[in-house]
C-alpha cells in the first residue's frame, strides 16, 4: 500500500542551494513528491514542531537554527515511504550516517544535518498536517 511521509530540507541545506540535489536523490529512490512548499518557521512554530524535545538543553539552539531561514516541506509517497526515506536519509549525526546517505553527503553536524524525515505513520500524519500539506486519498490538496 502506498504510504505518505513528511520530508523537510532544513535551513542550512536550503541556504547552500542543495535542495534540488537532495530532492533529485529522493526521486531517484522512487519517492514521488506529492506536495512541496517553502516555509519560514516562527520560533513558536519551531517549538511546536519539536515539542518532543521540550525541556532538553538543546531545544532553544534547535529553534534558533530552524528559524534562521526557510525550509522546504514536502509530502512524499510510495510503498513503504517512511522506511525507504529514513534509510536514504541516514543517522541523525552525519558522521555516523552510512556512506551515500543524504545526511552523510549534505549534513555538517548533528544539528545542521540538512533534513528531517518522519519516523512513523502517526508522526508523518501529524507533521504533514502541521505544514498544511494534507491530501485526500486521491492526492487532492485539503488545504
Amino acid at each position: 500500500m502506498e504510504q505518505r511521509t513528511l520530508f523537510m530540507i532544513k535551513p542550512d541545506a536550503v541556504a547552500r542551494g542543495e535542495g534540488g540535489a537532495i530532492l533529485a536523490e529522493v526521486q531517484a529512490a522512487g519517492l514521488r513528491i506529492a506536495r512541496l512548499k517553502m516555509v519560514r518557521l516562527s520560533p513558536d512554530e519551531a517549538r511546536r514542531f519539536y515539542r518532543v524535545h521540550a525541556g532538553k538543553p538543546f531545544l532553544e539552539a534547535l529553534v534558533e537554527f530552524m528559524t534562521s531561514g526557510p525550509v522546504w516541506a514536502a509530502v512524499l509517497e510510495r510503498e513503504e515511504a517512511i522506511g525507504v526515506l529514513r534509510e536514504l536519509v541516514g543517522a541523525t549525526d552525519p558522521a555516523a550516517a552510512a556512506e551515500g546517505t543524504i545526511r552523510r553527503r549534505f549534513g555538517r553536524d548533528k544539528r545542521h544535518n540538512a533534513v528531517h524525515a518522519s519516523d512513523a505513520p502517526e508522526t508523518a500524519a501529524e507533521e504533514i498536517a502541521f505544514f498544511g500539506l494534507t491530501l485526500d486519498r486521491e492526492g487532492v490538496s485539503l488545504t
